[in-house]
């Protein structure tokens, strides 16, 4: 029963951090600072670039505490990894793009997303290995960076217990959630801007941006084999009544 209670408690939690990181309830970014591009009006998002930009693994392993779902988001950034891991981890930049970020910022001291997770760092390699704890001791989330050419490559994944997922299917209710996270840390990275980010977090071209990473997250669960046909159509469904209520139905496309 209170691993029950648990479960139900960690699922509208991260209803609620998907959410917000799909909608992207991000404050208007301020000028960037010295040696990175100057702020401008952000363009058109070419959907389609932005969603394959991003590579999806659903997996389902054994550890020594028991077994686990990860989710995996990969990313090329044309950022050094300094300027990726700075815009990751200070404040005053994180808040830009994210949300405002407070407290003990050392390896065991515990951090706070204003409105939104809190946990504890666990690791802080910079700039290439950070991995904290995220709303609950027992949900992880490790991020990586490493060069790759010019760029930096980011990749983060999230596990959580499986007794707590349920099955592979819950990572549709946080992956496209991190689809808009790693939207929006390209975006701020380009240094782009719009006159009003919830305005445009809001417009049909978000929802059809996060219609398309369901659609993308779909196939990810599916291709896993970590997931039953009811429990991804469930969780289909969930996933676009709560990221893009007005961008049509079918997961699919």
């Amino acid at each position: 029963m209170r691993l029950e209670r648990l479960r139900r408690s960690w699922s509208r939690r991260l209803d609620a951090l998907a959410t917000e990181l799909a909608r992207g309830r991000r404050e208007r970014r301020s000028a960037r600072c010295a040696g990175t591009p100057t702020p401008r009006r952000r363009t058109v998002i070419d959907i389609i670039a932005e969603i394959n930009a991003l590579h999806r693994e659903v997996g389902r392993q054994t550890t020594d505490t028991g077994e686990v779902v990860s989710v995996r988001v990969r990313r090329d950034y044309d950022a050094t990894a300094e300027d990726v891991w700075d815009a990751l981890t200070d404040p005053d930049r994180v808040k830009r793009w994210f949300y405002p970020l407070s407290g003990d910022l050392r390896v065991g001291g515990n951090f706070q997303l204003e409105g939104n997770a809190g946990g504890q760092i666990l690791r802080c390699e910079p700039p290439r290995l950070l991995r904290v704890t995220f709303g609950s001791e027992i949900s992880v989330v490790e991020v990586r960076l490493s060069p790759e050419g010019e760029g930096t490559t980011l990749e983060l994944e999230h596990t959580v217990p499986l007794a707590m997922a349920g099955s592979g299917a819950g990572a549709l209710y946080v992956g496209p959630g991190w689809d808009g996270a790693f939207l929006a840390l390209g975006l701020f990275l380009a240094g782009e801007v719009a006159d009003d980010p919830v305005a445009a977090a809001n417009s049909p071209e978000a929802q059809e941006f996060s219609r398309q990473s369901i659609r993308a997250w779909t196939a990810a669960v599916e291709a896993s084999g970590t997931a039953g046909p009811d429990d991804i159509a469930a969780a289909t469904e969930a996933a676009l009544a709560q990221f893009a209520p007005d961008a049509g139905q079918d997961g699919r496309g």
